[in-house]
């Protein structure tokens, strides 16, 4: 079984939705302590005068070391009605803007709760299911594994693969450096990453911007071009 293993992002970039395609199970790592200003909090669109701009969802005050599964959206109505306005600006000119709005929309409503891993968890199943990619949800917090301590980050991901039978742990190519190969040989697990998708697509009048939210890349590709890039980036 191949394991993936991430932080619940919001609304993230291609390459996270790769790493979804690529493995069996899908674990949604919101045990960590929660990182204020990352990319579970925001991630970033075309702005409408030049270059990119944040959309943000605003977490509730929290203690300074809390973990992420503790931690609450501020008012995600809010959010939701000031990132539908954020991607106003597509509107005639983005082919699939209908279809986004729509994705952000039920992304809010579909969430069990306002809890940031419940938004991101619904964000990403609903991304998954406009791209046709398997996606069953499994929220580390809420799996009851019995994980023993770690001596640096990289270890969370061999014990949760360790403890879920995984053969194989794959990772975006970004965190590389964060894991030790001898230590997944030395208990029997894989260690594999995937090539971040280079890709480009017109988006007119705009200028390209690399590795913007998948909102952005869904305004101008649709789910079938997308699968077909993501199939031609794994060669």
């Amino acid at each position: 079984m191949k394991l993936g293993v991430m932080q619940p992002y919001f609304f993230p970039h291609l390459g996270y939705f790769d790493l979804i395609r690529r493995v069996d199970r899908f674990v949604l790592f919101d045990t960590a302590q929660f990182t204020p200003k990352s990319w579970m909090t925001r991630n970033r669109i075309l702005h409408p005068a030049s270059g990119w701009q944040y959309i943000l969802l605003p977490v509730a005050q929290h203690p300074r070391f809390a973990a992420i599964s503790q931690i609450r959206a501020k008012d995600p109505e809010a959010a939701m009605r000031r990132i539908l306005g954020q991607l106003g600006h597509y509107r005639k000119r983005a082919p699939h803007y209908a279809a986004v709005t729509r994705i952000v929309e039920d992304a809010f409503a579909t969430a069990r709760s306002d809890s940031l891993t419940d938004i991101n968890a619904a964000g990403l199943a609903r991304v998954c299911q406009e791209l046709g990619l398997p996606f069953q949800i499994e929220i580390c917090s809420e799996l009851g594994l019995n994980l023993p301590p770690v001596e640096h980050p990289g270890g969370w991901a061999l014990e949760i693969s360790a403890a879920l039978g995984a053969s194989e742990y794959i990772n975006p190519p970004g965190g590389r450096e964060l894991f030790r190969p001898e230590e997944f040989a030395a208990r029997g697990v894989g260690l594999g990453f995937t090539q971040t998708p280079d890709f480009s697509y017109p988006c007119p009048p705009y200028a390209f911007e690399p590795q913007l939210s998948i909102l952005d890349v869904l305004m101008w590709r649709s789910p079938a071009q997308i699968r077909a890039d993501l199939a031609a980036a794994q060669g």
